[in-house]
């Protein structure tokens, strides 16, 4: 799976020991699958720093989900079990890691979900109704890798081209689509798009297909999917 991390430099080399603690899986090393989410966060890293946008480009294994040696922490979307690692993560002291996953994938904790997390710690709102206001977040995604065993899942795209750039923005706009249409979670749109006849052709770059409006593409996907 193409991944990417935002910033203001390229991370060829990845040191743990230069990444803050405290975030939503703790500390360690976090990419996304959704490039406009690492552009997101590299044009907010470069505010601050004076410095140029960066995105850098990862292949991550997906064997590492069957690796027996790697330890690895899954959510499905925003739920109660997500929103308490998170706050585990948040609360814990800055020389110690909360836990021992190696690698763990869920969804991110933007600023408007931040701030209801100290409503909530505060006392301020139930986590009921926490919870019930996550139903209504956008779709998000984010990888933290932990420890310096994960990282060999993890190999730098030196010199990205130019399609997956294009598949990425696509699939995207795809998944979103689908989410609404179907009315189904992240996951069960990604199965369907991933697994589909439409992906596999907007994979091989000879068919071009990448290069037409996402809309088309979409109609090709539903006549596909029979929607």
């Amino acid at each position: 799976m193409r991944v990417y991390h935002g910033s203001d430099t390229a991370v060829s080399v990845i040191d743990l020991q230069k990444c803050k603690p405290n975030r939503d899986f703790g500390r360690g090393f976090y990419v996304t699958k959704f490039r406009s989410q690492a552009e997101s966060m590299a044009n907010r890293v470069a505010k601050y720093s004076k410095k140029t946008p960066v995105i850098t480009e990862y292949e991550f294994d997906e064997y590492a989900y069957q690796d027996e040696d790697l330890n690895v922490l899954r959510f499905e979307g925003y739920n109660e079990e997500w929103l308490d690692f998170v706050v585990l993560n948040r609360n814990a002291g800055k020389r110690m890691q909360a836990h021992e996953y190696d690698i763990v994938e869920g969804n991110v904790a933007d600023d408007k979900i931040t701030r209801n997390i100290t409503k909530y710690l505060k006392g301020k709102i139930s986590k009921q109704d926490f919870l019930e206001m996550l139903k209504y977040s956008k779709p998000s995604h984010q990888l933290c890798f932990c420890t310096v065993n994960s990282l060999q899942m993890l190999d730098f795209i030196e010199n990205p081209t130019d399609i997956f750039f294009e598949i990425s923005e696509i699939g995207e706009h795809l998944l979103e689509a689908l989410m609404l249409d179907r009315k189904i979670n992240e996951t069960l749109a990604a199965d369907l798009f991933f697994n589909s006849g439409t992906f596999a052709q907007l994979e091989n770059e000879t068919a071009l297909l990448y290069l037409k409006p996402w809309q088309e593409i979409y109609e090709m996907l539903k006549k596909e999917l029979k929607m």
